[in-house]
């Protein structure tokens, strides 16, 4: 079983910068896709970005290009968000989730994942 863990969140004025990062416990024996979702109150959870196992494959919202970055840690499940230019309609919970997949591809739809992080809250004052 796979445990991940997301860190980083905080308050933040906007056109600040935040950086989230999300890393893994337990049994990773597979190789996994790795993505960031949000969820704001009253709201349904949102794609933000995905990357690919290799780090070579990366897929953004549109409401984020351009302003965040997705990357991959060292460790097999390690991955984190650069966020830049924070606007106020980025206050969420932001979750980190976890595919075991052996193609090197993004996966952008919350359902597909099996791991997910507890989340951390990105708050942006304006």
């Amino acid at each position: 079983q796979v445990q991940l863990v997301d860190t980083g969140g905080g308050l933040v004025q906007a056109g600040g910068s935040l950086r989230l990062s999300c890393a893994a416990s337990g049994r990773t024996t597979s190789t996994y896709a790795m993505g960031w979702f949000r969820q704001a109150p009253g709201k349904e959870r949102e794609f933000v970005a995905a990357i690919s196992w290799s780090g070579g494959n990366t897929d953004y919202a549109d409401s984020v290009k351009g302003r965040f970055t997705i990357s991959r840690g060292d460790a097999k499940i390690s991955v984190y968000l650069q966020m830049n230019s924070l606007k106020p309609e980025d206050t969420a919970v932001y979750y980190c989730a976890a595919r075991p997949l052996l193609a090197d591809s993004v996966v952008t739809t919350p359902d597909k994942y099996n791991y997910w992080g507890q989340g951390t809250q990105v708050t942006v004052s304006s």
